[in-house]
């Protein structure tokens, strides 16, 4: 589909992303998510939640497991690395 961008120029029409305070990125599908090593994923879904945590079992797609393991006072967010 065809859209006028802000500026005027004619592009594509805009993906809708939402940021969840401490949940997912939904992302309107589909969509193609490539991973730090290179992996591609492609997602058909009409909304894609995208795991902003890395605790997900699914990573990069969110499946709440932040929900269920909650970080500790002390502990710290993961930085990189696998969920």
């Amino acid at each position: 589909m065809r859209a006028e961008r802000p500026d005027g120029r004619p592009g594509r029409e805009p993906r809708r992303v939402v940021v969840v305070p401490g949940g997912p990125v939904l992302v309107e599908g589909p969509v193609e998510l490539v991973t730090d090593d290179g992996t591609t994923l492609y997602c058909d879904r009409f909304v894609v939640a995208v795991c902003a945590c890395r605790r997900s079992r699914r990573y990069p797609l969110c499946d709440t497991s932040h929900r269920r393991r909650q970080r500790g006072s002390g502990e710290r967010a993961p930085q990189g690395g696998t969920a």
